[in-house]
């Protein structure tokens, strides 16, 4: 088995939409190749750029953050749970997907409420925590150093990641953070570039283990489909 330093369960999309996407940030983490960014005028910067930050991630909708291995637990362990988890639940489904402006950058956000899609996250959250190594100070300080509410650093502390359980907000990250205004009018221009492959609706009936390699890209390990 090649080693991972951290995992993670993601929405991993699939079909047109997620080409669109994973060429956009110029990396595919289920073919686990780079892959030529599209030519797009109008734009802030250079897409190499633009998805500077985002792009060892891949294309996809964080379920349970990245998350070093708990001492005495192994990846063939995490790979056995996670599918007796995943396969007993159920899929979703949302309405559709729009581009918005998130503070400095720019995601694919759910169009409507996304109430059974957080219900997901956070049951999956709970299912596989044994499986988190708990985060180090220095983790824990670069956390908070984006200004945490009580609650975000209670959920911190609780579960190793500020925006987990009613704190959950799905997207899938398109750009690194920009002004403002700049971060508007990327939304825009990606707006049109991803209108013929915005689903809607949208469903998640699979979900996917990652795995981080050693130069910070992450990988698919195995999709699952929620058939509960």
């Amino acid at each position: 088995m090649s080693e991972f330093t951290r995992y993670a369960i993601y929405v991993l999309p699939q079909g047109a939409f997620y080409q669109a996407g994973a060429a956009w940030l110029g990396w595919d983490a289920e073919a686990g190749v780079a892959r030529a960014h599209p030519v797009l005028g109008g734009l802030p910067a250079t897409p190499e750029e633009i998805t500077a930050t985002p792009r060892k991630y891949g294309f996809h909708g964080t379920i349970k953050p990245p998350f070093r291995l708990a001492e005495g637990t192994s990846r063939a362990e995490l790979e056995i749970a996670t599918e007796a988890l995943l396969t007993s639940l159920s899929p979703v489904q949302l309405p559709g997907l729009v581009i918005r402006r998130l503070g400095g950058f720019v995601a694919v956000v759910p169009e409507g409420p996304s109430t059974p899609l957080a219900n997901l996250a956070a049951a999956v959250v709970r299912g596989l925590d044994r499986f988190r190594a708990p985060p180090g100070e220095a983790e824990l300080a670069r956390r908070r150093k984006s200004g945490l509410s009580p609650r975000q650093d209670a959920l911190l502390e609780a579960w190793g990641y500020p925006y987990v359980m009613e704190e959950f907000r799905f997207h899938l990250t398109l750009s690194g953070h920009f002004p403002e205004a700049e971060a508007e009018a990327l939304a825009s221009r990606l707006t049109v570039h991803f209108a013929p492959v915005l689903p809607r609706p949208f469903g998640v009936d699979t979900l996917a283990l990652m795995g981080e390699a050693k130069d910070g890209r992450f990988h698919l390990i195995h999709r699952y489909t929620l058939a509960g």
